[in-house]
Protein backbone atom coordinates (compact mmCIF):
# COMPACT_ATOMS: atom_id res chain seq x y z
CA UNK A 1 0.00 0.00 0.00
CA UNK A 2 2.73 2.06 -0.32
CA UNK A 3 2.09 3.91 -3.50
CA UNK A 4 -1.66 4.46 -1.79
CA UNK A 5 0.02 6.43 0.60
CA UNK A 6 2.25 8.02 -1.10
CA UNK A 7 -0.95 9.13 -3.93
CA UNK A 8 -2.69 10.81 -0.88
CA UNK A 9 0.19 12.66 0.50
CA UNK A 10 0.68 14.10 -2.86
CA UNK A 11 -3.11 14.73 -3.67
CA UNK A 12 -3.42 16.31 0.13
CA UNK A 13 -0.89 18.83 -0.78
CA UNK A 14 -1.56 19.68 -4.16
CA UNK A 15 -5.20 20.49 -2.49
CA UNK A 16 -3.01 22.68 -0.27
CA UNK A 17 -1.35 24.59 -2.51
CA UNK A 18 1.87 22.97 -2.94
CA UNK A 19 3.83 23.52 -6.07
CA UNK A 20 5.34 20.62 -8.10
CA UNK A 21 8.76 21.18 -7.04
CA UNK A 22 7.55 21.85 -3.33
CA UNK A 23 5.85 18.48 -3.24
CA UNK A 24 8.91 16.27 -5.03
CA UNK A 25 11.20 18.14 -2.72
CA UNK A 26 9.12 17.35 0.60
CA UNK A 27 8.37 13.77 0.10
CA UNK A 28 11.90 13.19 -1.65
CA UNK A 29 10.22 11.91 -5.08
CA UNK A 30 10.76 13.28 -8.62
CA UNK A 31 8.44 15.48 -10.13
CA UNK A 32 7.86 13.29 -12.79
CA UNK A 33 6.33 10.83 -10.15
CA UNK A 34 4.07 13.44 -8.62
CA UNK A 35 3.40 14.26 -12.31
CA UNK A 36 2.20 10.46 -13.31
CA UNK A 37 0.29 10.39 -9.66
CA UNK A 38 -1.60 13.47 -10.09
CA UNK A 39 -2.50 12.48 -13.62
CA UNK A 40 -4.70 9.94 -11.58
CA UNK A 41 -7.72 10.10 -9.94
CA UNK A 42 -8.80 8.56 -6.68
CA UNK A 43 -10.79 5.64 -8.57
CA UNK A 44 -8.33 5.28 -11.62
CA UNK A 45 -5.30 5.31 -9.19
CA UNK A 46 -7.66 2.28 -7.09
CA UNK A 47 -7.83 0.57 -10.15
CA UNK A 48 -4.01 0.56 -11.21
CA UNK A 49 -3.01 -0.41 -7.72
CA UNK A 50 -5.59 -3.16 -8.46
CA UNK A 51 -3.81 -4.15 -11.78
CA UNK A 52 -0.17 -3.61 -10.13
CA UNK A 53 -1.17 -6.51 -7.93
CA UNK A 54 -2.01 -9.08 -10.45
CA UNK A 55 0.82 -8.06 -12.80
CA UNK A 56 3.14 -8.20 -10.06
CA UNK A 57 2.04 -11.66 -9.14
CA UNK A 58 2.51 -13.10 -13.05
CA UNK A 59 6.42 -11.40 -13.25
CA UNK A 60 7.55 -11.91 -9.57
CA UNK A 61 9.29 -14.89 -10.38
CA UNK A 62 11.39 -13.06 -13.48
CA UNK A 63 11.74 -9.63 -11.04
CA UNK A 64 16.04 -10.92 -10.45
CA UNK A 65 16.26 -11.87 -13.28
CA UNK A 66 14.82 -8.31 -15.41
CA UNK A 67 16.89 -6.44 -12.86
CA UNK A 68 20.11 -8.29 -13.54
CA UNK A 69 19.25 -7.44 -17.13
CA UNK A 70 18.28 -4.00 -16.36
CA UNK A 71 22.00 -3.66 -14.02
CA UNK A 72 24.06 -5.11 -17.27
CA UNK A 73 22.00 -2.88 -19.58
CA UNK A 74 20.64 -0.05 -18.15
CA UNK A 75 19.09 0.97 -22.39
CA UNK A 76 17.49 -1.88 -22.68
CA UNK A 77 13.78 -1.30 -23.93
CA UNK A 78 11.16 -3.38 -22.52
CA UNK A 79 10.56 -4.70 -25.72
CA UNK A 80 13.17 -6.35 -25.72
CA UNK A 81 12.67 -7.79 -22.42
CA UNK A 82 9.89 -8.75 -23.55
CA UNK A 83 11.59 -10.40 -26.27
CA UNK A 84 13.99 -12.11 -24.39
CA UNK A 85 11.54 -13.41 -21.38
CA UNK A 86 9.45 -15.37 -24.45
CA UNK A 87 12.74 -16.86 -26.24
CA UNK A 88 13.72 -18.53 -22.81
CA UNK A 89 10.49 -19.02 -20.98
CA UNK A 90 8.36 -20.60 -24.53
CA UNK A 91 5.21 -21.24 -21.83
CA UNK A 92 5.34 -17.61 -20.49
CA UNK A 93 1.94 -16.04 -21.68
CA UNK A 94 2.76 -11.82 -20.80
CA UNK A 95 1.91 -9.02 -23.46
CA UNK A 96 4.32 -6.47 -23.87
CA UNK A 97 2.23 -3.64 -22.02
CA UNK A 98 2.32 -5.50 -18.98
CA UNK A 99 6.14 -6.08 -18.99
CA UNK A 100 6.46 -2.47 -19.69
CA UNK A 101 4.51 -1.00 -16.93
CA UNK A 102 6.46 -3.78 -14.60
CA UNK A 103 10.03 -3.10 -16.27
CA UNK A 104 9.06 0.81 -15.02
CA UNK A 105 8.54 -0.45 -11.43
CA UNK A 106 11.82 -2.57 -11.27
CA UNK A 107 13.52 0.82 -12.61
CA UNK A 108 11.44 2.64 -9.32
CA UNK A 109 12.59 -0.08 -6.88
CA UNK A 110 15.98 -0.23 -7.84
CA UNK A 111 16.97 3.40 -9.17
CA UNK A 112 17.58 1.79 -12.71
CA UNK A 113 17.31 5.25 -14.86
CA UNK A 114 17.06 4.37 -18.31
CA UNK A 115 20.09 4.98 -20.12
CA UNK A 116 20.43 6.27 -24.06
CA UNK A 117 23.30 4.13 -25.85
CA UNK A 118 25.39 6.99 -27.79
CA UNK A 119 25.67 6.08 -31.35
CA UNK A 120 28.10 7.25 -33.87
CA UNK A 121 27.30 8.76 -36.83
CA UNK A 122 28.71 9.39 -40.12
CA UNK A 123 28.78 10.26 -43.91
CA UNK A 124 28.49 6.63 -46.03
CA UNK A 125 29.26 6.52 -49.79
CA UNK A 126 26.70 4.78 -51.37
CA UNK A 127 27.52 1.16 -52.70
CA UNK A 128 28.65 0.61 -56.54
CA UNK A 129 25.52 -0.33 -58.89
CA UNK A 130 24.40 -3.56 -57.83
CA UNK A 131 25.67 -3.83 -54.93
CA UNK A 132 22.39 -3.66 -52.29
CA UNK A 133 18.95 -3.23 -52.43
CA UNK A 134 16.82 -1.93 -49.44
CA UNK A 135 13.19 -3.30 -49.17
CA UNK A 136 10.49 -1.89 -47.08
CA UNK A 137 6.68 -2.56 -46.15
CA UNK A 138 4.05 0.06 -45.55
CA UNK A 139 0.44 1.14 -45.85
CA UNK A 140 -1.97 4.08 -46.60
CA UNK A 141 -5.73 4.46 -46.35
CA UNK A 142 -7.18 5.86 -49.65
CA UNK A 143 -10.48 7.34 -50.50
CA UNK A 144 -12.57 5.23 -53.63
CA UNK A 145 -14.42 7.71 -55.89
CA UNK A 146 -17.26 6.83 -54.45
CA UNK A 147 -16.31 7.74 -51.08
CA UNK A 148 -15.01 4.93 -48.97
CA UNK A 149 -12.10 4.26 -47.19
CA UNK A 150 -9.81 1.50 -48.48
CA UNK A 151 -6.54 0.37 -46.88
CA UNK A 152 -3.41 -0.23 -49.58
CA UNK A 153 -0.68 -2.10 -48.49
CA UNK A 154 2.91 -2.28 -50.42
CA UNK A 155 6.48 -3.48 -50.63
CA UNK A 156 8.90 -1.09 -51.90
CA UNK A 157 12.64 -2.07 -53.42
CA UNK A 158 14.98 0.45 -53.61
CA UNK A 159 18.47 0.38 -55.25
CA UNK A 160 20.89 2.27 -52.88
CA UNK A 161 23.02 3.17 -55.74
CA UNK A 162 20.79 4.70 -58.16
CA UNK A 163 17.72 4.82 -55.37
CA UNK A 164 15.70 3.29 -58.92
CA UNK A 165 12.69 2.16 -57.15
CA UNK A 166 10.27 -0.64 -57.83
CA UNK A 167 6.59 -0.70 -55.86
CA UNK A 168 3.89 -3.14 -55.93
CA UNK A 169 0.47 -2.41 -54.37
CA UNK A 170 -1.69 -4.51 -53.11
CA UNK A 171 -5.59 -4.12 -51.49
CA UNK A 172 -5.03 -6.57 -48.97
CA UNK A 173 -2.21 -7.46 -46.47
CA UNK A 174 0.80 -9.28 -48.59
CA UNK A 175 1.63 -12.88 -47.41
CA UNK A 176 4.85 -14.73 -47.51
CA UNK A 177 3.90 -16.12 -51.35
CA UNK A 178 3.07 -12.43 -52.31
CA UNK A 179 6.70 -11.18 -51.07
CA UNK A 180 7.98 -13.58 -52.86
CA UNK A 181 6.40 -13.21 -56.25
CA UNK A 182 7.36 -9.64 -55.45
CA UNK A 183 11.07 -10.34 -55.36
CA UNK A 184 11.02 -12.14 -58.67
CA UNK A 185 9.08 -9.05 -60.43
CA UNK A 186 11.67 -6.21 -58.76
CA UNK A 187 14.49 -8.87 -60.11
CA UNK A 188 13.10 -8.88 -63.54
CA UNK A 189 12.41 -4.46 -63.78
CA UNK A 190 16.11 -4.19 -62.11
CA UNK A 191 17.45 -6.52 -64.74
CA UNK A 192 19.28 -8.58 -62.15
CA UNK A 193 19.61 -9.71 -58.35
CA UNK A 194 21.18 -7.19 -56.07
CA UNK A 195 24.32 -8.66 -54.04
CA UNK A 196 23.11 -7.85 -51.16
CA UNK A 197 19.32 -7.11 -49.95
CA UNK A 198 18.60 -5.49 -46.50
CA UNK A 199 15.37 -5.88 -44.93
CA UNK A 200 13.55 -4.74 -41.26
CA UNK A 201 12.70 -7.75 -39.17
CA UNK A 202 8.89 -8.37 -41.08
CA UNK A 203 6.93 -11.17 -40.24
CA UNK A 204 6.30 -12.13 -43.46
CA UNK A 205 10.33 -13.25 -43.66
CA UNK A 206 11.42 -13.41 -40.23
CA UNK A 207 9.48 -15.82 -37.37
CA UNK A 208 11.90 -14.07 -34.46
CA UNK A 209 15.08 -13.73 -33.26
CA UNK A 210 17.26 -16.04 -31.20
CA UNK A 211 20.43 -14.73 -29.14
CA UNK A 212 21.49 -12.65 -32.88
CA UNK A 213 20.65 -15.79 -34.80
CA UNK A 214 17.62 -15.00 -37.19
CA UNK A 215 14.52 -17.45 -37.69
CA UNK A 216 13.46 -16.84 -41.26
CA UNK A 217 9.35 -18.41 -42.57
CA UNK A 218 9.83 -21.59 -43.92
CA UNK A 219 8.89 -20.47 -47.51
CA UNK A 220 11.05 -17.43 -47.38
CA UNK A 221 14.26 -19.68 -46.34
CA UNK A 222 13.33 -21.94 -49.28
CA UNK A 223 13.06 -19.05 -51.37
CA UNK A 224 16.36 -17.71 -49.98
CA UNK A 225 17.93 -20.78 -50.69
CA UNK A 226 16.96 -21.29 -54.23
CA UNK A 227 18.02 -17.29 -55.22
CA UNK A 228 21.01 -17.64 -52.64
CA UNK A 229 20.18 -14.14 -51.66
CA UNK A 230 22.87 -12.49 -49.20
CA UNK A 231 20.43 -11.16 -46.88
CA UNK A 232 21.06 -8.11 -43.62
CA UNK A 233 18.26 -8.04 -40.87
CA UNK A 234 17.95 -4.63 -39.11
CA UNK A 235 17.89 -5.06 -35.87
CA UNK A 236 13.92 -5.17 -34.46
CA UNK A 237 12.13 -2.28 -33.20
CA UNK A 238 15.25 0.26 -34.37
CA UNK A 239 14.76 1.99 -37.64
CA UNK A 240 18.31 3.84 -37.51
CA UNK A 241 20.23 0.53 -38.37
CA UNK A 242 18.59 0.82 -41.98
CA UNK A 243 20.00 3.83 -42.75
Amino acid sequence: MEKWHVYMDIYQLKKQGFKIRRIARKLGISRTTVYKYLDKSPEEMGEWMASTQTRRKKLDPYEMLIQTWLSEHPDLSASQIHDWLLERYTDLKVGESTVRLFVNELRDKYNIPKTEAMRDYQGLQDPPMGQQAQVDFGHTVQKTPDGKEVKLTFITFVLSHSRYKFVKWLDRPFTTNDVIDCHEQAFHAFGGIPYEIVYDQDALIVVSENAGDLILTEAFQAYREERKLTMYVCRKADPESKG
